[in-house]
C-alpha cells in the first residue's frame, strides 16, 4: 500500500484529502505545519507528499529545498491557491515534481498522484550502472553520482533529465519531450527553468560548463548529448 504524507493547515482541506485519499487505498499520514511536514518527512519513509505553499512556521517552498538538501527524493507535488507562472517557476526549481492550483477536482489530483508514483517507481533495471559522461560517473540504478570518486549530490530531476539525455544520446531533445518525460503533464515552464538544470548538468559533467562539448544546445529546439 502506497503510503500518502499531506502537509496542509487548512483543516477541511487535511480531513477532505485525508478521507478521499484513504477511500482510494492510499495510506495517509498528515501534518498541520511546515516543520512538523518536513520532521516527518527526514524521519519515514512516503512513496508521496502533497505539500502546501503557505504553511505556518515554513513555507511549502521552504520544506521542499531543505528535504531534497537531505538528499530526499520522495516525490513532491505542491497545493497553492496561488497559479502565477513564477510560483510554479519556484516550486518547480525547489525540486517539486508537479505542482496543483487549488481549487482542483479530486479527480485531477489522482490522476497527477498516480502518475507521480508511476515515474517514481517505474522500472529501472534497464538503466546501465556507473555511466561515464563527461566528469561524471554516474549509477542511474541507484542514483548515484561521483567525480573523481567523490559522491556528488544530484536531485531526482537531474537524474531524470539526465537519463532521459543519455537514453537519447547524439538525438536532438526537444524542450517539450524533456518536459513530457520528466515532468509529466502540460506545464510551459520559461526557457530559464529548464535552462537552470542542464546549466547545474553542465557544471557537474563539463570541463568549461560555459563552453560546452557534452550537453550541447540546439538553438530553438532543445539539447543533445555527445556521448
Amino acid at each position: 500500500m502506497d503510503k500518502i504524507l499531506v502537509v496542509e493547515d487548512e483543516p477541511d482541506m487535511l480531513m477532505g484529502l485525508k478521507d478521499n485519499l484513504e477511500f482510494e487505498g492510499y495510506e495517509v499520514d498528515v501534518a498541520v505545519d511546515g516543520e512538523d511536514g518536513l520532521n516527518k518527512i527526514l524521519s519515514d519513509h512516503y512513496n508521496l507528499v502533497l505539500l502546501d505553499v503557505m504553511l505556518p512556521k515554513l513555507s511549502g517552498f521552504d520544506v521542499c529545498k531543505k528535504a531534497r538538501k537531505k538528499d530526499i527524493q520522495t516525490p513532491i507535488i505542491f497545493l497553492s491557491a496561488k497559479g502565477e507562472e513564477l510560483d510554479k517557476v519556484i516550486g518547480l526549481e525547489s525540486g517539486a515534481d508537479d505542482y496543483i492550483t487549488k481549487p482542483f477536482s479530486l479527480r485531477e489530483l489522482s490522476a497527477r498522484i498516480k502518475a507521480v508514483i508511476r515515474r517514481s517507481t517505474v522500472n529501472i533495471d534497464h538503466k546501465e550502472d556507473h555511466i561515464e559522461i563527461g566528469n561524471l560517473t554516474v549509477d542511474f540504478a541507484n542514483y548515484l553520482a561521483s567525480v573523481n570518486e567523490e559522491q556528488v549530490k544530484m536531485s531526482m530531476k537531474e537524474y531524470e533529465i539526465l537519463n532521459y539525455l543519455f537514453t537519447h544520446k547524439n538525438r536532438t531533445v526537444s524542450r517539450d519531450s524533456l518536459l513530457d518525460s520528466v515532468w509529466g503533464y502540460d506545464f510551459q515552464p520559461t526557457t530559464r527553468t529548464i535552462d537552470n538544470f542542464i546549466l547545474k548538468l553542465r557544471h557537474k559533467i563539463e570541463d568549461n560548463p560555459n563552453s560546452p562539448s557534452i550537453i550541447l544546445t540546439v538553438h530553438g529546439i532543445g539539447y543533445k548529448l555527445v556521448y
